[in-house]
């Protein structure tokens, strides 16, 4: 969710139906009322090789997973379905047991703004011996990575920014986020009113009758758990297994969707910074977690008094606590190893040392600090900010962050600071009201610093019908097929078999960290 991680994770951006739902006709066109989706609802489909060239090391890998790719096209305005359009691209493994083949399983990785056309391979390999039963389709959204592109050629890849040490910081703050707003209307004007989950959701239902479906099932994580809820309430009946990974409570999901998740975030650094404390050898941040921790914060105080020289980027305090927060998200050793690498270049730049940052935090800088991932930044924006409107006036975020800064000096300036959507135009349609309950598998991870698990207990509360599997003690985002717990995946996998949902909630415990 708002941000991107590396390995794996970085599919997922950043996570709901049993067979009760089975028996549901499906919602038909009155007779003799003719369809206005019909030349979208019967298109053809071209499969072709999701190969695009010799540096394409997504589309090698869906080829050898024994994937094929289309463009599925859509209207871009739903109102208009006789006027322009786009297209959508997704891939497809399909099921090798036709003999008792489920259906298809439509993946959404989460971002907004994650490409997931990527990530059948990798689900197909989590699912097991149950994938043989399923055609596994990645989903590209649209406006998202091989769909229809969305670009306000922002000089960044996040909208995201901390409000800075004081209000001459958050002024700037301010100032940027009126810009990609303006560079949005200005690039991508024609196309902002239509990058919304609605729109998004009505695509899916599209590319399930593209594929001839008379119902789909559906894996999404983080913000594709919100999505997953959209769809099931816009389209009742047409869903057959779901599972959420990563669950957005409906209620709270907003423009400013990042409030109230401090708490898990600074547990996550905590965790860390114990991990990072017993290998000070290693990195030399402190031999105690409480020393590491000070290690942060002095880094943080210096970015805010000179932007730290790292290779050709400048660190300020704008954007240190989101190198941060990126460095939050998975809960490995690998994961905690480029963190820890990139907190000791920023170490070192705090001391005025010439540094060439790690590949990690290379990564983080590149994304953040130049335009090459504008795309990404330009579409989870236009979603977000399509999605919901947000206060206007500056001095509510103003006093927001003020009041937040004495609890959390590192995190709370970004998750209560403002962003473009307080300057974006007002949405055109009001949001989704979710169905008050749906038999679903919701996945989540007690310490889970995006998506909290205050939030899947939630959802679990609303849908008395659901079942949540919880995995306890990790301070980990996505977890089927990622953090490598056979307890979730097992029972996401039994589910998936059977349309069976456990009999009562799951509780899985994360193995006792080294």
């Amino acid at each position: 969710m708002l941000s991107r991680s590396p390995g794996r994770a970085s599919r997922l951006a950043l996570a709901l139906t049993a067979a009760a739902l089975a028996l549901t006709a499906l919602p038909a066109t009155a007779q003799g009322t003719p369809d206005p989706l019909a030349r979208f609802h019967h298109q053809r489909l071209a499969w072709k090789s999701c190969v695009l060239g010799p540096d394409d090391t997504t589309g090698k890998e869906l080829e050898q997973a024994g994937a094929r790719c289309a463009d599925v096209t859509v209207p871009l305005d739903y109102s208009d379905p006789g006027g322009r359009t786009i297209t959508v691209a997704i891939s497809r493994i399909r099921a090798t047991d036709t003999a008792h083949r489920v259906g298809p399983l439509l993946l959404n990785g989460g971002g907004p703004g994650g490409p997931s056309l990527g990530d059948a391979p990798w689900v197909r390999e989590a699912m097991k011996d149950v994938a043989a039963r399923y055609d596994v389709v990645g989903v590209d959204p649209r406006f998202v990575g091989r769909s229809t592109a969305l670009d306000c050629r922002w000089p960044t890849g996040s909208a995201w920014r901390g409000a800075g040490e004081d209000r001459a910081g958050f002024d700037r703050m301010a100032a940027f986020s009126k810009d990609l707003a303006r560079r949005c209307r200005t690039h991508a004007g024609d196309v902002l009113p239509h990058a919304t989950t609605r729109n998004t959701a009505r695509d899916m239902d599209v590319v399930r009758t593209a594929l001839g479906e008379r119902r789909i099932s559906y894996l999404g994580y983080s913000y594709g758990s919100y999505l997953g809820e959209v769809y099931t309430s816009m389209f009742p009946g047409r869903t057959d297994r779901v599972v959420l990974d990563g669950v957005i409570d409906p209620d709270r999901y907003s423009a400013r969707l990042w409030r109230g998740v401090e708490p898990a975030n600074r547990q996550a650094l905590q965790g860390w910074a114990s991990w990072a404390a017993a290998r000070d050898a290693t990195y030399g941040l402190g031999r105690t977690r409480g020393e590491v921790l000070a290690t942060v914060e002095r880094i943080r105080a210096a970015a805010a008094r000179t932007p730290l020289r790292l290779g050709d980027h400048r660190l300020d305090e704008h954007v240190m606590p989101i190198v941060v927060l990126n460095g939050l998200s998975q809960d490995n050793d690998e994961a905690y190893g480029d963190f820890a690498q990139g907190v000791r270049d920023m170490l070192r730049a705090s001391w005025g040392e010439r540094v060439t940052p790690s590949p990690g935090l290379a990564g983080v800088l590149d994304f953040v600090l130049t335009g090459a991932d504008s795309p990404y930044g330009s579409a989870q924006a236009a979603v977000v900010c399509g999605d919901n409107a947000a206060p206007r006036d500056p001095e509510v975020y103003w006093r927001d962050v003020q009041r937040a800064r004495a609890r959390d000096p590192l995190f709370a300036p970004v998750t209560n600071n403002l962003n473009p959507c307080a300057y974006w135009d007002r949405p055109r349609e009001r949001p989704t009201t979710v169905r008050d309950d749906l038999p679903a598998l919701l996945v989540n991870a007690t310490g889970d610093p995006r998506t909290s698990y205050d939030g899947a207990r939630t959802v679990r509360s609303d849908w008395p019908s659901s079942r949540l599997v919880t995995l306890r003690g990790a301070d980990q985002h996505g977890v089927y097929g990622i953090f490598g717990s056979p307890c979730v995946d097992d029972a996401v996998n039994a589910y998936l078999a059977t349309g069976r949902l456990p009999a009562r909630d799951v509780d899985c415990a994360a193995p006792a960290r080294r």
